[in-house]
Formats: C-alpha cells, sequence, structure tokens
C-alpha cells in the first residue's frame, strides 16, 4: 500500500487544508482588492433612472 495524503494523521491533514482555506481567500481579497475601480458613477445613474422609471408606463412611438 502506497502512502497517501489521506492517511496522514488528523491533525495534519486539517492543518494542510486550514492553509490552504487561507492562501485562497488571502487570493480572492487581493484580487478583489487590485480589480479597477469604476472612475465615473455611470452604473450608479443608470440604476437610479431605472429605479425612478420603474412602474411608468412606457410611451409609445
Amino acid at each position: 500500500m502506497t502512502p497517501s495524503f489521506h492517511s496522514a494523521d488528523r491533525p495534519t491533514h486539517r492543518r494542510v487544508m486550514v492553509v490552504g482555506l487561507l492562501l485562497c481567500l488571502a487570493f480572492v481579497a487581493i484580487s478583489f482588492w487590485l480589480r479597477p475601480q469604476p472612475e465615473g458613477g455611470k452604473i450608479l445613474v443608470k440604476a437610479d433612472r431605472l429605479v425612478r422609471t420603474a412602474g411608468e408606463a412606457r410611451k409609445s412611438n
């Protein structure tokens, strides 16, 4: 029988899983933080316009 990671003792397995989870969370946090942020508020203006006009009857041509 070849030794495998799953046959290791429980504390070692748990420690490796926690370190892997922390590395994944750090990667997600750093990539989210380094993502380019929108310059203007175009998205907010469009969302505000959609909310204000929701429920109004559309004008026919």
